[in-house]
């Protein structure tokens, strides 16, 4: 699946389920984050990390357990934006 779906994942369970904005917004950072990190860390175990120092190198970050968290960051984002605007959607048109 491309990046983006974990947005619209978040965003349709947000949309589903009933409650707080501000308690879906976290819920669909941490789920993605930890999803992410999985991954990242099923993709770079293997290969002894070569990649991921590369690239954070090239980020100029110290090693590469910061590129997996900015990588887990951005993917907490995207998955909370996407519930929060599920919740609002939901909200909006309850009224």
């Amino acid at each position: 699946m491309p990046w983006w779906a974990a947005a619209i994942i978040a965003f349709v369970a947000a949309f589903i389920c009933a409650s707080t904005p501000h308690r879906y917004f976290w819920s669909g950072f941490m789920g993605v984050f930890v999803a992410w990190t999985i991954l990242a860390l099923l993709k770079t175990i293997p290969n002894k990390n070569i990649l991921a120092t590369r690239v954070s190198h090239l980020f100029q970050l110290p090693n590469w357990i910061s590129i997996l968290v900015v990588t887990a960051v951005v993917g907490g984002l995207i998955g909370g934006m996407g519930a929060l605007s599920g919740a609002l959607v939901r909200k909006a048109l309850k009224k």
